[in-house]
């Protein structure tokens, strides 16, 4: 067999690898609870059921929890891109003391372990009244979002030739409009890419949503799968549990192999010059 060959063999075994874990969730989540617990299993369901998906919209957990999940996601990922679309511009057109220290403590709060931020936030969020609400969702959503999203559109504008901003400002245009008119559509694929980064990762996120939460007023999906049950004690609320992952769980994943490309270009923008 040639390199090439096995590059795709290789290639090929990785993406079976991968994909299992998903389709093993489909299979669940259209199989009868009565599978589940079968003394017979089988990777495919006795009976293809919809039942699961139609139990899942019904239960207003879940309803609640996915309008949580796309305001929280969708709120947060709007402000982290407009603040991060200013303060990115800044890092990378204007020369002031420290501004390189600046975009690594960015990078360092972005590593920052969660886990050892929980425990603060709860206390702090109490006391201040906005614990189980979305904006005690949002505001760490936008600590760990905005150092990524500042990272990944100052590179995006450092690739901007500084000419077209400069010719628009000899046209007229005052900083404001070159900004808006010249620079940003420019740098619209890095505004995109970063949209995508913080939203999937204000979607994910299961650690603040499960820790700052304590009722459907604010509990995200995430959160929401863990306190899923089946129709009475003897019944397995892993289908259920599964139907609802794949609600969630499938538009992102073809939403990411479909924008996958300029996926990696935001991740790899600045890694190599010209």
């Amino acid at each position: 067999m040639t390199e090439r060959g096995w590059w795709t063999t290789a290639g090929i075994a990785v993406a079976l690898i991968s994909f299992f874990p998903l389709a093993w969730m489909i299979s669940l989540a259209f199989k009868p609870p009565s599978d589940i617990v079968s003394g017979k299993p089988a990777f495919f369901p006795s009976a293809w059921t919809w039942d699961n998906f139609v139990t899942v919209f019904s239960d207003s957990l879940f309803t609640s929890a996915l309008v949580n999940s796309v305001g929280i996601a969708l709120i947060a990922t709007v402000l982290a891109v407009v603040v991060a679309m200013f303060a990115a511009y800044a890092i990378a057109r204007l020369d002031f003391p420290f501004k390189k220290l600046l975009l690594s403590m960015a990078l360092a709060i972005a590593m920052f372990p969660q886990a050892s931020l929980v425990g603060p936030l709860f206390d702090m969020w109490r006391g201040l009244g906005i614990y189980d609400t979305w904006i005690g969702l949002i505001i760490p959503y936008l600590t760990f979002a905005l150092p990524l999203s500042i990272w990944t559109m100052s590179a995006f504008f450092r690739q901007i030739p500084w000419e077209m901003e400069q010719a628009a400002q000899v046209d007229g245009a005052t900083n404001w409009q070159a900004f808006r008119k010249v620079i940003v559509p420019l740098a619209a694929p890095g505004v995109f890419t970063t949209a995508i980064l913080t939203f999937f990762f204000c979607w994910n996120d299961f650690l603040f949503a499960i820790s700052l939460t304590s009722t459907d007023a604010a509990r995200t999906v995430p959160a929401a799968l863990a306190f899923f049950q089946g129709a009475s004690q003897f019944e397995s609320a892993v289908p259920y549990v599964m139907a609802a992952s794949i609600v969630v769980t499938v538009p992102v994943v073809i939403l990411v192999l479909f924008f996958q490309r300029r996926i990696v270009a935001g991740l790899t923008a600045g890694a190599v010059k010209g």
